[in-house]
């Protein structure tokens, strides 16, 4: 993907939380916002404070669904000989994601329990999380939102305002072998990670991503 075509526009966080912000004028509608990124890119941390500062004005407003709540869990990825990829595309459950986001869209009055995926127990924990009737704005992250895939296209016309993290190569390459090293793996441990999953699902995200409307950087 080309970051710097000129149909994305280049702002800052606190940028994007003003263009939010004045998306909340209109509260009869539930608006749904795309935050993509590499593996690497910091979607979480991101998020959470985006997420909190738009809470602050007003409280409520604004919750997230992480498209890691969608992983497949060992055992599927086991039988189907994809352990080794977790974290690629085909290891997510893209139409429970795609039915999730038809029922926010719906804004039906009734609140949604959601999942969320547990890195210390590594599975996805069903019914983890409430988002209430009342959020306006759900902000949805995952590395894959914006693939300009068959099986990922369709999530798109879901999106109210999309937003891809920018963040170098290298910084992906530095943030993942921390990440690893945390688990406590040895350096040749950590390389076959980078090299045999991380970085191939890194570069289909920033070769393959549809142009956003907004490119944000996060280093």
């Amino acid at each position: 993907m080309n970051l710097k075509a000129p149909e994305a526009h280049r702002i800052d966080l606190a940028q994007l939380i003003e263009h939010l912000r004045d998306r909340q004028g209109d509260i009869r509608k539930r608006k749904l916002v795309a935050i993509a990124g590499a593996p690497g890119a910091g979607k979480s941390t991101f998020v959470e404070s985006l997420c909190d500062s738009l809470n602050r004005d007003r409280p409520g407003i604004a919750r997230i669904l992480a498209m890691d709540g969608y992983h497949y869990d060992d055992r599927v990825l086991e039988a189907r000989g994809h352990r080794a990829r977790k974290g690629a595309p085909h290891t997510f459950d893209v139409g429970g994601l795609e039915s999730m986001l038809e029922r926010l869209q719906a804004d039906d009055g009734k609140e949604i329990a959601v999942p969320i995926f547990d890195r210390s127990l590594e599975i996805a924990r069903a019914g983890a999380d409430i988002i209430p009737a009342s959020t306006r704005l759900v902000l949805v992250e995952g590395n894959y939102l914006l693939l300009d895939d068959p099986a990922w296209a369709p999530l798109r016309r879901y999106f109210d305002v999309t937003v891809m993290l920018d963040v170098p190569r290298d910084v992906l390459i530095e943030r993942l072998a921390a990440r690893w090293r945390g688990y406590g793996m040895d350096e040749a441990a950590v390389r076959a990670k980078l090299e045999g999953n991380d970085l191939i699902n890194a570069d289909l995200v920033l070769s393959h991503s549809v142009v956003p409307q907004f490119v944000v950087a996060n280093v």
